[in-house]
């Protein structure tokens, strides 16, 4: 399973951005996704995570309210809204598949090359 990240950019604190996490695997829509984010000289965050029906949705305690996660099997693709950024949401952001579980306890294995996401204060 391929995965492509898209949607980061240079924003202002305040704005908000949508990023993709896209596959044309048949199998896509098998595997639950999850959201991480690293910033320079940090661990690897977990951002927010959907089932692969997409009903259950689970997300870190620093962007809960303000980041949306969805799912269109569809079209193979998983969106992350992200609202009210901060500067201190400055990181690069990837997506990840996996086979097993959801949410931040999942086991991905699946990984998408990331799309930086840079918030000026």
């Amino acid at each position: 399973v391929q995965l492509q990240a898209s949607g980061g950019g240079l924003v202002q604190a305040g704005d908000s951005l949508r990023l993709s996490c896209e596959s044309s695997a048949r199998t896509f829509s098998w595997t639950s996704v999850g959201w991480f984010r690293q910033a320079p000289g940090k661990e690897r965050e977990f951002v927010a995570g959907i089932s692969r029906p997409g009903e259950n949705t689970y997300y870190g305690d620093s962007v809960k309210g303000r980041f949306i996660i969805s799912r269109t099997n569809a079209k193979s693709t998983v969106y992350l809204q992200v609202n009210t950024l901060k500067p201190a949401d400055t990181a690069v952001y990837y997506c990840a598949a996996a086979l097993l579980g959801a949410g931040p306890s999942a086991h991905y294995v699946y990984w998408g090359q990331g799309t930086l996401v840079t918030v000026s204060s």
